[in-house]
């Protein structure tokens, strides 16, 4: 190779490397997803109210912020558990560290993380059948983002920066510094990892109101996966983990509407439901009898809160307790943390059942019985759900 060919080759990887390093470093920067912000004035920054990589940043502000209370779930528990203005835990630091479409296997990640970077005190989980499966989800739960005791922020530091070089973070600091976004609120982290309100109105706004979400949402509880059989297993691996230390533990069934209850039903998921109940009882009570502070509350089924009347029925464009059939508001969440931890907030008698080997066979009957008792008293609910499960599969919006 002759001079002139080496000289522009050494000048060709010399531009090549400043451009990727000054894109690496605008990402890095501007930071768009928040991947590594905690109490900085980037957190009150306006953002989409579509947050991307919410894995990333929640990880890393736990690391950060080493909240001695710490939520783990999916969307439901993102969106439905308090994190301020809640009177169970006044004087504790509180993170919900929940992350949207986040299956078992990544709910797992995020609660081994937060007692690695952590001294955690209490945790609290919400599960549901049809997410409770060890694949991976759309939450983008990557092993890279839940490292060791030691030297995390180090690799994290080196993931983030790799992470800067992608054409679409590069597209969304460029939208961020343009504010070409369109509607914004505030990111999660601001509120110390509970979703924005603002976002999730602005969101049911752009979809329509709930009467045009439960459709879809009815379609996807049918289609979830879980609980798939290699799952329990993983749980209780967990936990046996999680359990060796001072930490307490409690688990709960998320509150999703009575609907998508039925909708187990009618799919032919209803006695599956039941056994994967019956299977975490069984665990729960055996780390409980190893010494482990763990309990498990059911708050779904057909009762005075999941039976919410929707807007088919009540003629209202909003629900009380709901967004739409999945996911539940606050004011909920409010009542599950009552009833898990006690306080002022009076809780209705029917809503949150603590599920052992003595109280589980009653409980389902109970909620069979209910079952069958909405069919009769709510035939219009009941016939909708049939309609939209034999209709045409909607499309995601």
């Amino acid at each position: 190779m002759d001079t002139s060919a080496r000289r522009y080759l050494a000048w060709f990887f010399a531009c090549a490397f400043v451009v990727l390093a000054s894109v690496s470093a605008l990402n890095y920067r501007v930071d768009p997803y928040l991947l590594h912000q905690w109490d900085s004035p980037l957190l009150q920054r306006p953002r989409p109210t579509n947050e991307k990589l919410s894995a990333w940043g929640k990880t890393y502000a736990v690391a950060r912020y080493r909240p001695s209370i710490i939520y783990i779930g999916n969307s439901r528990t993102e969106m439905g558990l308090p994190t301020k203005a809640q009177e169970t835990f006044p004087d504790k630091s509180v993170f919900n560290s929940a992350v949207s479409g986040a299956s078992l296997g990544d709910a797992i990640r995020l609660a081994e993380h937060a007692v690695k970077v952590s001294r955690i005190e209490t945790m609290i989980w919400g599960v549901d059948a049809p997410t409770f499966s060890l694949d991976l989800g759309s939450a983008r739960v990557e092993d890279g983002l839940t490292g060791a005791e030691h030297g995390f922020f180090a690799q994290r530091a080196l993931l983030n920066l790799k992470r800067g070089l992608t054409v679409d973070m590069t597209h969304d600091s460029l939208r961020i510094l343009t504010g070409d976004f369109g509607d914004v609120c505030l990111s999660s982290l601001a509120l110390y990892g509970q979703r924005d309100q603002t976002c999730v109105i602005s969101r049911m706004k752009g979809w329509g109101g709930a009467a045009q979400a439960i459709p879809l949402r009815l379609q996807e509880f049918g289609e979830g996966e879980g609980p798939t059989p290699p799952s329990t297993p993983a749980l209780d691996a967990s936990i046996g983990k999680l359990c060796q230390g001072s930490m307490r533990l409690r688990m709960y069934i998320n509150p999703t509407h009575a609907l998508t209850m039925d909708v187990l039903h009618w799919r032919g998921k209803w006695d599956a439901m039941q056994a994967w109940q019956r299977g975490l009882a069984q665990m729960v009570e055996r780390h409980r009898n190893a010494g482990c502070d763990v309990r498990l509350y059911d708050f779904s089924g057909f009762n005075s809160v999941t039976t919410d009347p929707i807007p088919l029925a009540s003629g209202k464009p909003e629900m009380h307790y709901y967004w739409e059939v999945s996911h539940y508001r606050d004011n909920v969440g409010r009542l599950i943390l009552a009833r898990l931890f006690g306080g002022d907030t009076p809780v209705p008698a029917d809503f949150g059942v603590e599920l052992t080997p003595a109280t589980v066979a009653a409980h389902q009957a109970a909620m069979r019985a209910a079952r069958d008792r909405y069919h009769v008293e709510h035939a219009q609910e009941t016939a909708y759900v049939q309609k939209i499960l034999n209709g045409p599969r909607i499309k995601h919006f």
